[in-house]
């Protein structure tokens, strides 16, 4: 009995009691992540290049 209540409650609740946000919002937010993943990408590849042209640097002296 008790996990029929807790589902019918959680169902009442995600119904009449959650603020889900305007499409618009979640669009803004949507792509907000989506331009910072690409900076964060391409920081961390500029990163990367730059430490692999490094050490190809450095172990070509030997």
């Amino acid at each position: 009995m008790n996990v029929k209540n807790f589902v019918i409650e959680s169902i009442d609740e995600m119904r009449n009691k959650v603020t889900w946000p305007k499409y618009s919002s979640l669009q803004n937010s949507a792509v907000l992540v989506l331009v910072a993943s690409l900076i964060f990408a391409l920081v961390i590849g500029l990163i990367d290049l730059t430490f692999e042209n490094i050490m190809t640097w450095f172990y070509d002296l030997f």
